[in-house]
């Protein structure tokens, strides 16, 4: 059992690629950072090899392809945030491919990003900022700071924890599902012959990977759709 703590300690440990020196200091690149560059090159060379030379009408395969994902993918997020989020589809859209290849992309033998807390924590980050920032391109400014005192004054110091909880919410939901998938599937494979692991990884690796970035993007479109309410 103490060889598989090891294993799995290593396995979390985010390790430090490389380092860029400054003038104000060494700035270390974690394996996470490394293989979300990965991913961000390998989704920016597919959507441009699909987004060449579009025609309005008489497109070939490729466009096809790439109209198809587009719109599968307006119409799935398009139906969370309502007809007036349909500003933030482009952005939903980016974060539901990014984590579910960063889930899965473990079967290609790297280490997802996401098993880092500090990516989910980015990621919630950036949600919050979205959703904060949809409710004032709503109501402005002095209308998103009165929405805290909705709909009664007493709930103010409620109203302003959920700004808080909202990304830790997002934040660790992530995280710990990931993290949790990971270790079972660590440890069936101890406990299990080599063949039947394998269903198992079907479900932790594949299908509960892609739940995940589905339920982080369905809840972010739940809540600009209520800051924007």
């Amino acid at each position: 059992m103490s060889d598989l703590a090891d294993k799995l300690l290593e396995e979390l440990n985010c390790k430090t690629v490389f380092t860029i020196h400054t003038g104000f200091g060494d700035i270390g690149i974690a394996e996470s950072v490394v293989i979300t560059w990965v991913i961000m090159a390998a989704v920016f060379a597919v959507s441009f090899f699909l987004g060449r030379d579009l025609k309005v009408r008489g497109g070939g395969k490729r466009q096809t392809v790439a109209e198809t994902i587009v719109v599968s993918l307006d119409k799935l997020i398009g139906g969370m945030t309502g007809e007036e989020g349909k500003a933030y589809i482009p952005y939903l859209s980016s974060v539901l491919i990014f984590i579910g290849i960063a889930n899965v992309i473990g079967l290609a033998g790297m280490k997802p990003p996401t098993k880092d807390l500090n990516v989910t924590a980015g990621l919630a980050v950036m949600s919050i900022i979205l959703i904060e920032g949809a409710g004032i391109r709503k109501k402005g400014v002095k209308g998103w700071l009165k929405s805290f005192t909705q709909p009664i004054a007493i709930m103010l110091p409620i109203n302003l924890m959920e700004v808080v909880i909202r990304p830790l919410a997002l934040c660790m939901r992530l995280f710990g599902n990931v993290l949790g998938a990971f270790i079972i599937m660590e440890l069936i494979k101890v406990l299990l012959p080599v063949a039947l692991p394998v269903p198992f990884s079907f479900y932790f690796d594949i299908f509960d990977g892609l739940i995940q970035a589905y339920v982080f993007v369905f809840l972010t479109s739940l809540f600009i759709k209520e800051a924007i309410e």
